[in-house]
């Protein structure tokens, strides 16, 4: 697991992406400040930061400069600033990467993981164990003691979609603009045919409804 330092000054936004990250079993700094970013950069090992720009006390450009001063961290800007010098400004800086607002919290969540897994800390599971079934991401492939179990790609991508946000809550429409796009013709009860059929052909415990909001896969013990 990674520690992760989130930096925004914006309290609502800081907690919420607090929040959506908490379940995924790292741990997750947060300071609304430059001044706060810098010490508990310095007083904590930190594997990946999620930095704001406008920030009070000490701009996020400065931040980024003193971690690369010392550090090889992940550095993910996350800003209203859209415009290509303050982008180029901070690559020229080592950011890892740019996000603008407003943003899907899924999209933030999938590059964090990205992130991470280029820094070894995440490394994607190629296959997975649910009881007797062993899925292979991979290769697109399910099966159990019985031999080969009939799924397709889709139900393959959804359940490695629900397995990287793990403890997370995805809705129906983030699954949806996830897995076949925004402007996919597509409804919402789409989604649960694709879960009811995974249920059913894995025999899954671990994909949680959540009445009204949507799935999420909770690891069994």
């Amino acid at each position: 697991m990674a520690t992760i330092l989130i930096v925004e000054d914006d309290f609502k936004t800081n907690e919420a992406i607090c929040e959506y990250l908490k379940p995924t079993g790292h741990t997750i700094l947060s300071a609304c400040d430059g001044r706060e970013a810098l010490r508990l950069f310095h007083q904590n090992s930190i594997d990946l930061v999620v930095l704001d720009i406008m920030l009070p006390h000490v701009s996020g450009l400065t931040v980024l400069h003193e971690i690369r001063q010392t550090s090889s961290a992940s550095v993910l800007m996350l800003t209203a600033l859209e415009d290509e010098y303050t982008q180029i400004m901070s690559f020229d800086e080592q950011a890892d990467d740019y996000m603008t607002k407003p943003f899907s919290m899924v999209l933030l969540g999938k590059r964090i993981t990205a992130l991470l897994r280029r820094c070894g800390q995440t490394p994607p599971p190629q296959k997975m164990t649910f009881g007797d079934v062993t899925v292979d991401f991979s290769g697109y492939t399910a099966s159990d003691s019985s031999g080969k179990i009939d799924i397709t790609p889709k139900e393959i991508d959804l359940l490695r979609l629900l397995t990287e946000h793990r403890g997370l809550v995805l809705t129906r429409a983030q699954i949806l603009d996830e897995l076949w796009g925004a402007d996919y013709p597509i409804i919402d009860r789409t989604v649960d045919t694709y879960i009811k059929n995974l249920r059913k052909k894995l025999r899954l415990s671990c994909i949680v409804t959540v009445k009204g909001i949507g799935y999420k896969y909770e690891a069994q013990i």
